[in-house]
């Protein structure tokens, strides 16, 4: 069975392939990758510089689903690939899983909750790692003290029931998380018994191997862009229309953990044609009214995991370009 030690390793030494192509040696540190892993992830945050760009907007959208599509990928190789190490298909404490921890205890399991802090500490896109049993009990989660306020069961989430109707890895929706109130979205990875079927119809199901994903820290990605004018934005949204990250830090507010329809309305994007063309695999711009101003939008998707989100630029479009409230369906 691999040590912590080394699962660490192999989890820094994975994110060095992803991000940089310069050669590591075996005798180098977990500390010296885990330091230079941070490095080449701050680096690997590049800032779109949209001054350069502003008469071609679908080149800022198509740059940024790009780069966002490489992190969400990044982050699910991460999982993929440790969900095959010994001590993240095992569950040897299972027994001692009870309701009122959410869990197993603390201490207990500890080679998959070293392995769950080595990922953390490397990929500073997830804030929480966890393990799901097949009944959607949470077996664990690290950082600790998430797992002590989260849900015992998973089973009723929709990414749960997603990730098994596919039996492949899965990124969902935004969410609201039960330990925070913050929204989240997932990495979900089913793992199934070595031998099994091309449609999973003799696998066994052994647990789920999940991340969340910092959604906080897009949003502080997309306020780092050069957007000085009140007349543009820039907007993730999920593959249901729900915006999860703002260049304009005064609207950046994501869903509250008891959303009224006002706010859902506010943060929504569902019924935006450029939303729908997105969802349909398209990309490029159109002329609609947004929050009741007319703004020429630029989408482009962002394909990863079994959903589709969508990146949106909004600005002022031309005086040429422009269309009254009355000419939008």
């Amino acid at each position: 069975m691999f040590s912590p030690t080394i699962a660490g390793i192999l989890v820094i030494l994975l994110l060095m392939v992803l991000i940089t192509p310069t050669p590591l040696s075996y005798s180098t540190t977990t500390t010296e990758l885990l330091n230079q892993t941070e490095v080449e992830a701050a680096e690997e945050e590049r800032i779109v510089d949209t001054d350069l760009y502003k008469n071609n907007p679908l080149v800022i959208v198509t740059t940024l689903a790009n780069e966002l599509e490489t992190r969400i990928n990044k982050s699910g190789a991460i999982l993929e690939i440790t969900s095959r190490l010994p001590e993240v298909r095992s569950t040897p404490f299972a027994n001692s899983s009870s309701p009122e921890l959410n869990g197993i205890p603390r201490d207990a399991d500890m080679p998959k909750r070293k392995l769950a802090q080595d990922i953390l500490a490397a990929d500073k896109d997830f804030e929480i790692v966890f393990f799901a049993l097949p009944n959607g009990d949470i077996y664990l989660a690290e950082p600790y003290s998430r797992q002590e306020k989260t849900v015992n069961n998973i089973a009723f989430r929709d990414y749960y029931k997603r990730a098994l109707e596919i039996g492949d890895t899965y990124l969902s929706d935004v969410i609201i998380s039960s330990s925070t109130g913050r929204p989240q979205a997932n990495l979900v990875v089913p793992i199934y018994s070595e031998e099994r079927d091309d449609d999973n119809s003799n696998a066994t199901l052994s647990g789920l191997w999940a991340g969340g994903l910092n959604l906080t820290s897009l949003s502080k990605s997309l306020q780092s862009l050069n957007l000085t004018s009140a007349e543009e934005r820039v907007v993730y949204v999920d593959g249901q229309g729900q915006k999860f990250a703002d260049s304009d830090s005064s609207q950046s507010t994501l869903l509250a953990a008891n959303t009224n329809n006002t706010s859902h309305n506010e943060s929504s994007f569902a019924d935006l044609q450029a939303f729908r063309n997105v969802i349909n695999g398209q990309s490029g711009s159109t002329t609609e009214i947004v929050n009741g101003t007319t703004m020429l939008v630029s989408y482009h998707p962002v394909k990863a995991f079994s959903n589709v989100w969508a990146v949106l630029y909004m600005q002022q479009p031309p005086s040429s370009q422009t269309i009254n409230s009355e000419q939008r369906e």
